[in-house]
């Protein structure tokens, strides 16, 4: 075998094993649909949530990922904000999605808003899957156990990602805010 066949056959196989990389996945992107799984739960297990399906089925819609239920600037500042925020009512559908499971979501849910009466909707990623679909997981081992969402917002129209918003320390509240994303009430 020459040297110039062994070459190519060598350029060959590194070049092969090139398309197979593992690289990191970008964040979602503007442009981009959302992930479509069934993985979301709302309420209780059984109950599947796809909001690739929902996105597609409205006009307009905001997703706002949360690192963990009940704590202190989820329940307080990030989600109350856009309860109250005059302009989340132009959303067709508003959804909050952490990293829990569908009861701890149904129970938040029930503490921010009683009534119901704002439409929001609390889904559990139990498994992290689609938190790592969107490619916004972090490893909160030191303060929640284990993976969790980095907190950010996105705003969705004709199911096509609009806006997104990830806070650069994953779980701060300098650009997820409801009056970052929407401006001023």
């Amino acid at each position: 075998m020459s040297f110039r066949t062994s070459a190519l056959r060598l350029a060959a196989r590194t070049s092969a094993r090139r398309t197979f990389h593992t690289s990191r996945p970008a964040f979602i992107k503007v442009g981009d649909p959302l992930p479509d799984l069934d993985v979301l739960q709302e309420n209780s297990p059984g109950n599947k949530v796809n909001l690739a399906d929902l996105a597609s089925s409205v006009n307009n819609m905001i997703v706002i990922g949360v690192p963990a239920a009940f704590s202190p600037a989820c329940s307080a500042q990030h989600i109350p904000g856009f309860i109250q925020h005059p302009k989340t009512k132009d959303y067709d559908a508003v959804a909050v999605v952490s990293v829990n499971d569908a009861f701890v979501m149904k129970a938040w849910g029930e503490a921010l808003d009683p009534a119901g009466d704002f439409g929001i909707r609390f889904l559990a990623d139990p498994t992290g899957k689609y938190t790592k679909a969107l490619d916004l997981a972090f490893d909160g081992s030191a303060i929640f156990g284990g993976d969790r969402s980095k907190r950010y917002t996105l705003l969705v129209e004709n199911g096509k990602v609009t806006s997104v918003n990830v806070e650069p320390d994953s779980t701060g509240t300098s650009v997820s805010l409801a009056e970052n994303v929407l401006g001023k009430p």
